[in-house]
């Protein structure tokens, strides 16, 4: 499985008064690392949105096993967990300074119209990232 790695800063407005990054904010990471790993694929979702479509998280599932501290280094790594032409599932891990596993998780996505919200294909919609996640599923990278 291809993962993308990708650096955060840990700020220390991300954090709760105890100096440990605030829950919500690893989503936020998350978003981060997907981003990155889409770029990867040579695919922008500003590309999606130029033609109206959006993809909206639909579940997420976050599993915190290790605190992140302000001043602390962290990774983000981001790949593609599932896809079955509709629906995306994003897996996360969350590494801390020492490389071990702070937080996982996963997001799944859809896309859909951005005025009506109604469900697209991914498959028809967008083939080249159909087929880009394809090859990820299949390990052809």
């Amino acid at each position: 499985m291809n993962r993308v790695s990708t650096p955060i800063e840990v700020r220390y407005q991300e954090t709760d008064q105890m100096g440990v990054v605030y829950h919500a904010n690893y989503l936020v990471w998350f978003e981060i690392g997907r981003t990155k790993f889409i770029e990867n694929l040579g695919l922008r979702y500003a590309e999606m949105e130029e033609h109206n479509v959006v993809s909206p998280v639909v579940d997420a599932q976050v599993s915190f096993k290790k605190p992140i501290r302000y001043g602390e280094g962290a990774t983000v790594e981001a790949w593609v967990e599932s896809y079955d032409g509709l629906r995306t599932v994003y897996g996360y891990s969350i590494l801390n300074q020492h490389g071990e596993i702070a937080v996982s998780g996963t997001t799944k996505h859809v896309i859909v119209n951005k005025e009506t919200f109604r469900p697209l294909s991914l498959r028809r919609t967008f083939p080249e990232w159909h087929n880009a996640y394809m090859r990820q599923i299949k390990g052809d990278f």
